[in-house]
C-alpha cells in the first residue's frame, strides 16, 4: 500500500505567500544594498579621481613656474659674475678723461665694448639702477655705503654713487652703492 503524501503545503495558503514575499523582499533589500555599495564605491573612485586630476594640474603649473624662473633667473650667478667687467669698463671711461687725437681709438673701442654689454644686459632682462644725486634712499634698490652729514642736503637723500645697481627682471642682482646724508634738517 502507498503512503499517504504530506500535503501540508496546501493547509496554509497565506503562510506560504508571506514566506515568498519575505523572500522577495529580502533579494530587494540584498540588491539595494548592493546598489547603494556600488555607489558608495563610485563615489570613492570619483572623488579620487578628481583629487588626482587636481594634483596633476597643481604639478603642471608647478613645473611650468619653475621652468619660467629656471629660464628668467638660472644666468643669475653668471649675471653677477659679470657685472665687475661693466664696472671696470665705466672705470676706464671716466679715468680716461677727455677724448684727444690720441686717445680716440682706445676711447672708441672702450665705448663699443660698453654698449654691447649694456645691449647684452638688457637682451637678458638686466636692467641698471642708476640712481641721481638728491634721490631720496630706497634701502630695496640701494645699500648706503657710508653716512656723511653734507650741507644743504636733507637726511637720506643721496649725496655720492659708488656704482650702478642692477635688476634681473622683477629681482635685485646688484644694489647700487651709494653714500647718504645724514643731516637732521
Amino acid at each position: 500500500m502507498a503512503e499517504p503524501r504530506d500535503e501540508d503545503f496546501l493547509d496554509d495558503p497565506e503562510a506560504v505567500e508571506d514566506d515568498a514575499y519575505e523572500d522577495d523582499m529580502e533579494a530587494i533589500e540584498s540588491e539595494e544594498a548592493e546598489i547603494e555599495a556600488l555607489r558608495a564605491e563610485r563615489d570613492a573612485f570619483k572623488d579620487k579621481f578628481m583629487r588626482a586630476l587636481a594634483d596633476a594640474e597643481n604639478s603642471r603649473k608647478r613645473a611650468d613656474k619653475q621652468r619660467r624662473e629656471a629660464e628668467n633667473y638660472g644666468g643669475a650667478k653668471l649675471s653677477r659674475d659679470i657685472l665687475p667687467v661693466y664696472d671696470n669698463l665705466t672705470r676706464a671711461l671716466d679715468a680716461a678723461g677727455e677724448k684727444t687725437e690720441e686717445n680716440a681709438a682706445l676711447l672708441e673701442g672702450i665705448e663699443l665694448t660698453m654698449r654691447e654689454l649694456v645691449n647684452t644686459f638688457r637682451k637678458h632682462g638686466i636692467e641698471p639702477i642708476t640712481p641721481k644725486i638728491g634721490d631720496k634712499f630706497d634701502p630695496n634698490h640701494h645699500e648706503a655705503m657710508f653716512e656723511a652729514p653734507v650741507p644743504g642736503t636733507k637726511a637720506g637723500e643721496i649725496i655720492q654713487v659708488s656704482a650702478e645697481g642692477f635688476m634681473l627682471y622683477d629681482r635685485l642682482l646688484r644694489p647700487a652703492q651709494v653714500g647718504v646724508s645724514s643731516n637732521p634738517g
